[in-house]
């Protein structure tokens, strides 16, 4: 798991071009939902930043068998100031390329932080599921992002709401906080 790297163009393309048609389906019959429940929330980093919740999306679904928990990071190019709300506004629009892929429970959109990064926080079916979408997605991402901003975290076995009520369970993990930009260490 995380090789942090992308899949081939044509194998990334196929998964985005399935996506999209699932996701046409999932919206066909009304499966795809915003929720509210989550918004506003601030969720707090070990390596010092912090975001907001802006937006959430879930698909109803059958029930998760293999539980895990998918954060995902960049940093979008020459996006400034007032360029920020204009990119969450608009990125409702991508939501044919993750809700329709194998395994999608849910995602909070992450506004940028301090440093302009951007998070998105997903709960998954299935580790291999969520790092084969993570790195499908880096293809989208690399267009419009800063090189070498991209990057991804699988944690098997976790649900998302587990991680957001229990900050501490990944207190045991052993890494350099200031490389862990993907540990969640409170919520507020």
């Amino acid at each position: 798991m995380n090789q942090q790297s992308p899949l081939p163009y044509g194998v990334a393309i196929r998964g985005l071009a399935r996506c999209t048609a699932t996701t046409a389906r999932l919206a066909a019959r009304a499966r795809i939902h915003l929720r509210q429940e989550h918004l506003g929330l601030h969720l707090c980093f070990a390596d010092g930043t912090a975001a907001p919740v802006f937006r959430e999306t879930i698909v109803d679904r059958g029930p998760t068998e293999e539980p895990c928990v998918l954060l995902v990071e960049f940093k979008l190019r020459a996006v400034r100031g007032f360029g920020h709300a204009l990119f969450r506004r608009e990125s409702i629009l991508n939501t044919p390329l993750f809700v329709g892929f194998p395994g999608f429970v849910s995602k909070l959109w992450l506004a940028n932080d301090r440093g302009g990064v951007y998070r998105g926080l997903y709960e998954w079916d299935g580790p291999a599921r969520a790092e084969h979408y993570a790195r499908c997605l880096w293809r989208v991402l690399a267009l419009v992002s800063v090189r070498g901003s991209i990057h991804y975290r699988v944690l098997p076995g976790l649900r998302r709401d587990e991680l957001l009520n229990q900050c501490h369970v990944l207190t045991g993990e052993t890494v350099d906080d200031s490389a862990a930009w993907w540990r969640l260490v409170g919520v507020a």
